[in-house]
């Protein structure tokens, strides 16, 4: 057999073995711990609030990971979660939530759902606005 017909070969092999194999998706929400400084989220939320969104409280910035598996093993949940703890995460700073789909149905909001986005801002714009502020917070401290 040349070494075309062998990369064929396998190629078909796993094409069939995905066809006959249950497929599982693991989705992986990882998030840092609530007594945990939050940085990145910090100057998220400034942003939104120096581009018009004065509501928004808080941000926390995590990790969102979908994961594709084939087969099903009675011991996989326990090893998700293992992985989990040890690659995916760091349990001194971050929690991890594991959420398991054995082939169901997660539905989806449809984009016409949605809201609408902000109009964009432009940088002169922008600049304005953190004028006028810095200017305002002087002013109020004087």
């Amino acid at each position: 057999m040349s070494v075309n017909g062998a990369s064929q070969g396998i190629a078909l092999v796993r094409l069939l073995g995905r066809k006959y194999c249950v497929m599982m998706k693991a989705k992986v929400i990882v998030m840092p711990k609530a007594a945990v400084l939050d940085p990145q989220g910090n100057a998220v939320r400034d942003a939104m609030r120096h581009l018009g969104m004065p509501e928004v409280r808080t941000v926390r910035i995590g990790k969102y990971m979908e994961i594709d598996i084939e087969g099903q093993n009675g011991d996989l949940e326990s090893r998700l979660h293992d992985l989990c703890r040890d690659l995916l995460s760091n349990p001194v700073i971050e929690d991890y939530e594991l959420q398991k789909m054995d082939g169901g149905i997660q539905k989806k909001t449809p984009n016409a759902q949605r809201p609408t986005r902000l109009p964009k801002i432009t940088a002169r714009e922008a600049g304005k606005t953190k004028l006028r502020t810095t200017k305002a917070k002087r002013e109020s401290s004087q």
